[in-house]
């Protein structure tokens, strides 16, 4: 089992031992900012590995370790136990080791702690790269300092204790005398370090006082808004997103100490566009200052020329940002690297709805340059096929990402009959995300920018997109629109949850959202638990994979958003109970994805192997649910509540809400069935029955 800890940029993951291991392959160690400065820790005594009883992980910054010398398979009362407790750093972290001895009688211990740092980049451990400069290990006085250096490239880990060490290359030891029932302690520190051109290392956190995470945390939650509902598992749910949120949260070297959402643990420990807008848009209500500090950092590093390795273009939003070598080296091209389509219409979407919650028009004023530039580059750079429609494809052929939609792995965008169709590619729901930001776009330019000629361009650019897209888009004979079209106008025709981000952007024609909630609540896209990324009758449908069959619950909330916009309550209301129910599963912590089984087959959602977890927009999924359920809405000044809950979920309150309005309070009391009725499992046998929120099949 592994235990992770994180804050900001740096976690460490390790096993239940708290012992580091890592392989090639494998997120194991310490890492900050896209470098792993720890790739071995090792704890022995007497020459022997310990064995867990116990692990406390309840604070994301913190974990506790509690063991005995191995025993075998059957446990014998242990004389000697010994408790790590582990605190992440904004470097790196701190690590109080304590032996406590039980005998009568006193005992000679050697306690050894063995080190090693590989100083592999984020992008090697996913590739299994081997490193291409010098590793070095020197004594420092009382210090351990291993090294890495490649031209300028210049890094290192310092070691340390509070009780003098016996330390050599490959670690350190201690020779104990504990006497009868007394204990022994001591502190290690590990600081990642750039070093200088002079030769001397600093650590990467920016300020060396070391935070009061403990605090922060309690502060983080107390001005967040309440909640009270009579369905218990809510409360944890929420408390966990939360507190996840919080343990993503990044602060960029340029934000002052001002935070984003990092996309999630392990691989995405930095600023994404898409990922850290869409939590942006789904924590709104809850924590805005993340959507806020979103649009400055991204705005910063809006894209402001035609480079091909990084396929950046002027106005384009980044699509990731990496620290690590690899980036250094031009390796690879994420420096940032801006081959997504969607975050540039996403980031006019989020200013937008920003002002509308905040009434924040200083920041809209200081960011108008940037939406306006986000809104030409829809139509000067991103129409590559000449009709008018948003679409992607690499220039970088070595190392850029193919597929730049949401849904960016391979095999993704596929035919019903599972043909992968050719390049450029116009995906359905950037269609619809470009149509929402020039609607938004121009409200924004007729209230704030006082520009209301912009305003009438713009309104009747996205009626024109509206209008073709209707047609060019819809499957006649399926009654859905297709996830995509190829240049030639051909229509990639797989039935895909695409559709419902369609209705989410207000593009879809009035006339055709009823067929469409109607096929993301059919047995082929609803599992019961959520909406599948693919339908069940499409030839690569996939239950476990990745993007073509799986369930995303990120996905789901904006699903339910959209389907709530064009007025299907219970609809929406049914994919939140679903999500939620899953989420009791999975401790409160939704994952990236989870299997797209029918819920009738397995009665619990099935585990992704490779998930990530926690992982931001997941973790937002449950506050854009509340907000969904609650049906909140700013309108002016005013914000306007129009509950539609799952009857299952009771009373729900939704208490100090932020806003332009000051702080107001939403009541809701489930009416809604969403299904016959079915006891969880997992709540049968921990919350004396209580009903699930729903049930199985469409």
């Amino acid at each position: 089992m592994s235990v992770s800890i994180l804050h900001g940029n740096t976690f460490v993951v390790s096993d239940d031992r708290g012992d580091i291991e890592a392989s090639p392959t494998e997120p194991d160690g310490l890492f900050a900012w896209d470098t792993r400065f720890l790739s071995r820790w090792v704890l022995t005594v007497d020459g022997q590995r310990l064995q867990a009883l116990s692990t406390d992980d309840m604070q994301y910054f913190e974990t506790r370790f509690f063991l005995v010398p191995e025993t075998g398979t059957v446990y014998v009362d242990a004389k000697l136990s010994v408790i790590r407790r582990r605190t992440v750093t904004p470097s790196g972290f701190d690590e109080q080791l304590t032996l406590l001895n039980h005998a009568d009688e006193a005992v000679e211990l050697a306690v050894r702690l063995d080190v090693a740092c590989d100083f592999a980049d984020l992008f090697d451990v996913k590739n299994a790269q081997e490193k291409k400069g010098k590793l070095y290990t020197r004594l420092d006085g009382d210090r351990l300092v291993c090294g890495y250096e490649r031209e300028t490239y210049h890094r290192e880990t310092i070691i340390s204790s509070t009780v003098p060490a016996v330390m050599d290359d490959h670690g350190m030891s201690f020779f104990l005398h504990i006497a009868p029932h007394e204990q022994w302690t001591t502190d290690l520190h590990l600081a990642a370090a750039i070093v200088g051109p002079g030769g001397h290392p600093a650590t990467l956190a920016k300020d060396r006082t070391k935070p009061d995470l403990e605090h922060d945390l309690e502060h983080w939650i107390r001005q967040a808004p309440r909640t009270e509902c009579d369905w218990r598992p809510l409360a944890d749910i929420y408390q966990r997103s939360l507190t996840d949120l919080a343990a993503l949260r990044f602060s960029p070297l340029t934000s002052g100490g001002r935070s984003l959402p990092a996309a999630g643990l392990p691989w995405f420990m930095t600023m994404f566009g898409r990922d850290s807008i869409f939590t942006s848009l789904q924590a709104l209500p809850f924590e805005p200052e993340l959507a806020a500090t979103t649009l400055k950092e991204l705005g910063a590093r809006q894209g402001t020329r035609i480079d091909d390795f990084r396929d950046e273009d002027p106005g384009r939003i980044l699509h990731e940002m990496r620290y690590g070598e690899s980036a250094a080296f031009e390796e690879q091209p994420h420096s940032p690297y801006f081959g997504n389509a969607d975050a540039t219409p996403l980031f006019v979407v989020l200013l937008d709805e920003y002002e509308r919650w905040t009434g924040d028009t200083k920041l809209v004023k200081a960011l108008e340059f940037q939406a306006r530039a986000a809104l030409d580059w829809i139509d000067q750079y991103a129409d590559l096929m000449g009709n008018g429609y948003i679409s992607y494809q690499r220039r970088n052929e070595e190392t850029g990402l193919e597929n730049q939609c949401w849904k960016d792995s391979w095999d993704s965008i596929s035919y019903h009959d599972g043909r992968l169709p050719g390049f450029p590619r116009a995906t359905c729901e950037l269609q619809g995300y470009a149509y929402d930001a020039k609607v938004r776009g121009a409200r924004l330019a007729r209230t704030v920018w006082n520009d209301p000629a912009l305003a009438d361009r713009l309104e009747k650019s996205a009626a024109d997109l509206k209008k073709r897209f209707n047609r060019d888009f819809w499957v006649a004979e399926g009654r859905y629109f297709a996830i995509a079209v190829e240049s030639d106008g051909s229509q990639v025709d797989a039935l895909s949850s695409n559709i419902g981000h369609l209705l989410w952007s207000g593009i879809v024609d009035n006339g055709k959202a009823k067929a469409i909630a109607g096929h993301l609540m059919s047995p082929q896209l609803f599992s019961g638990w959520g909406v599948r990324t693919l339908a069940t009758d499409a030839q690569r449908f996939n239950p476990i994979g990745y993007h073509t069959g799986t369930v995303w619950p990120f996905d789901n909330s904006f699903i339910a958003w959209g389907l709530r916009r064009y007025g299907f309550k219970r609809e929406a209301a049914r994919i939140a109970a679903g999500i939620l129910d899953a989420a009791t599963y999975f401790e409160g912590r939704l994952p990236e994805a989870f299997g797209g089984y029918e819920r009738d087959l397995t009665r619990y959602p099935v585990q992704y192997p490779t998930a990530c977890s926690p992982q931001a927009w997941s973790t937002g999924a449950p506050l854009l649910f509340l907000r969904t359920m609650l049906g909140l809405e700013p309108l002016g000044e005013h914000l306007v509540v129009d509950p539609a809950l799952p009857a299952g979920m009771g009373h729900l309150a939704l208490l100090d809400i932020p806003g332009r309005w000051g702080q107001i309070d939403a009541f809701g009391r489930g009416r809604i069935d969403v299904g016959p009725g079915r006891r969880s499992r997992r709540q049968l046998g921990t919350e004396q029955g209580q009903e699930s929120l729903s049930t199985g099949s469409a």
